[in-house]
C-alpha cells in the first residue's frame, strides 16, 4: 500500500502539470473572449508570404519527402535515447564489468542506426531528381 509520504514526491509534478493545462485553458478561453472575432473572404484566404496563393494545396509530393522526413525521425529519436546513456555512463565505475557492456550496447544501438542509413542512401531515397 502506498503512504502519502511516497505519494508527496508526485506533488511538483502534478502542480506543473495543473499550472500547464491552466495556461492552455486560459489562453483559449480569453482569446475567444477579448480577441477580434471579425471574419470575411479576406481574413479566410491563406497567406504565402504576401503573395497571392497560386494553384491548389493538394499538390502530390513524392514519397521519398516522407521517406526523408522519416529517416530525420530516426536520428532526432536516437539522439534523444543518447542522453540518458551519456549520463548514466558517465556515472558507471570503470572497475566494474558494467562498463563494456554499456558500450557495446549503444555501439549496436548507432550501428543499426546507420545501416539503416547506408540501406537508404544506396536505394536512392537522398536523390530528388
Amino acid at each position: 500500500m502506498l503512504s502519502s509520504v511516497d505519494l508527496e514526491g508526485y506533488l511538483p509534478v502534478l502542480l506543473l502539470l495543473l499550472m500547464a493545462i491552466t495556461f492552455g485553458v486560459a489562453n483559449i478561453v480569453l482569446t475567444r473572449l477579448l480577441g477580434p472575432s471579425r471574419d470575411g473572404e479576406v481574413k479566410s484566404t491563406a497567406y504565402e508570404s504576401g503573395m497571392n496563393p497560386i494553384g491548389t494545396a493538394r499538390k502530390r509530393f513524392n514519397v521519398r519527402f516522407y521517406i526523408l522526413a522519416m529517416t530525420f525521425l530516426v536520428f532526432d529519436v536516437e539522439v534523444i535515447f543518447l542522453y540518458p546513456w551519456a549520463a548514466t555512463f558517465a556515472n558507471i565505475d570503470p572497475e566494474t564489468p558494467l562498463g563494456p557492456v554499456f558500450l557495446g550496447r549503444v555501439l549496436f544501438f548507432m550501428a543499426t542506426t546507420v545501416i539503416a542509413y547506408v540501406y537508404g542512401y544506396r536505394k536512392g531515397v537522398f536523390r530528388f531528381d
